[in-house]
């Protein structure tokens, strides 16, 4: 399974109680572009992705907030703690986080440092970067699958606030996380499932 890991809970989405839920995020759009779902989902159908697609979302700080500038680095850095260990719990086998500024939350967390010049990019990050095997990145022992923590791609923001990115630019920046899911469902021979949880 994927997950996919939004900065916070936005108050739009805490009142629907529908992952991004607000109208000028492009989350969905985004998710069907670079290929991940078939067409585009409405935010009420945030709880069928395990089910059709083989994919879920969480985040990283469950309080509702406007933007994640309201969250501060101590939040974000228990949050990061507390993702971990729920990647820990689910062993996806990848998880796409959703921004920038999440993606420097849980390097933080992981390195006791900010990201240096020249160490972030979009995509997928190297091996050491697995997560859900905490802080330390180490390889838990005795996993009976010999789980060794889940691969990460960042991903640009989707929200409309985010405008340092032109569209197409987010697009590109999705599509091979897109085309890797296919890739995979298909090896996998995942079949959707018609029994949708609500």
């Amino acid at each position: 399974m994927i997950r996919y890991l939004p900065p916070h809970t936005g108050v739009q989405t805490a009142t629907s109680g529908h992952a991004y839920a607000h109208p000028s995020n492009h989350f969905w759009k985004l998710l069907h572009s670079s290929g991940l779902t078939d067409r585009r989902l409405h935010p009420s159908e945030d709880r069928s992705l395990p089910a059709l697609y083989c994919m879920g979302n969480t985040n990283i700080v469950s309080r509702p907030s406007k933007d994640a500038a309201e969250l501060s680095k101590a939040e974000m850095l228990a949050g990061a703690a507390e993702l971990d260990a729920k990647i820990a719990r689910a062993k996806p086998e990848a998880v796409c986080i959703v921004g920038k500024g999440i993606w420097e939350a849980i390097w933080r967390w992981k390195h006791g440092r900010g990201i240096g010049k020249g160490e972030f990019r979009y995509g997928w990050q190297e091996e050491g970067e697995r997560m859900g095997l905490g802080g330390g990145g180490a390889e838990r022992q005795g996993d009976a699958e010999d789980w060794k923590g889940s691969r990460v791609f960042v991903a640009t923001s989707t929200s409309g606030l985010a405008a340092s990115l032109k569209p197409a630019e987010k697009e590109a920046i999705w599509r091979p996380f897109g085309a890797w899911v296919q890739q995979r469902r298909e090896e996998r021979g995942f079949v959707p499932s018609v029994h949708v949880q609500e």
